[in-house]
C-alpha cells in the first residue's frame, strides 16, 4: 500500500495564503488605487490614541564624575571592550589602562577572556560592587 502524499499541504500553507494577501494589494497598486486618508484616520481611531513613549535619559550628576566613575558608567552602559571605552571616554591608552587596573584591583570590574572566531578576545564587565560604587 502506498503512503499518501500530503505535500500539497505545504503548498497551501507556504504559498497560497501569502499570495492571497499579496495579490489584492498588487492589483490595487496596478490599477492606481491608493487608500484614502479617511481610511488611515478610521484605522487610527479604531485603536485609539497611542500611549506616549517614555524615554529614559541619563540623569546628570550634581558633581563631576571622577575618571573611575566615568569608566564604570560606560561599563554599565554596555561597553565591554577597551577600544570602545577609549573612544567613548576620550582617555589615552596608558591612562585608561591604569584606571582599569585600579578598578580590577578594587574588585569593581572583572576581565573575562573568551575564545572568539578570530582568536581570543577580552571583555570587561563591572561587578555588583562596581555597580553600587557608581550609583553611590
Amino acid at each position: 500500500m502506498a503512503d499518501p502524499n500530503f505535500s500539497w499541504i505545504y503548498l497551501v500553507i507556504f504559498l497560497a495564503i501569502p499570495l492571497a494577501r499579496i495579490i489584492p494589494r498588487l492589483l490595487a497598486k496596478y490599477r492606481g488605487e491608493q487608500p484614502s486618508s479617511d481610511e488611515y484616520t478610521r484605522r487610527f481611531d479604531e485603536f485609539g490614541q497611542p500611549e506616549p513613549v517614555r524615554s529614559f535619559t541619563k540623569k546628570e550628576p550634581s558633581q563631576p564624575l571622577t575618571r573611575e566613575k566615568q569608566v564604570l558608567g560606560e561599563l554599565h552602559g554596555g561597553v565591554n571592550s577597551f577600544d570602545k571605552l577609549q573612544k567613548n571616554t576620550g582617555f589615552d591608552t596608558p591612562m585608561l589602562n591604569s584606571i582599569l587596573e585600579d578598578l580590577e584591583k578594587k574588585g569593581l570590574m572583572k576581565v573575562v577572556e573568551k575564545q572568539g572566531m578570530f582568536g581570543p578576545k577580552v571583555e570587561l564587565y563591572s561587578t555588583d560592587k562596581g555597580f553600587k560604587e557608581y550609583y553611590s
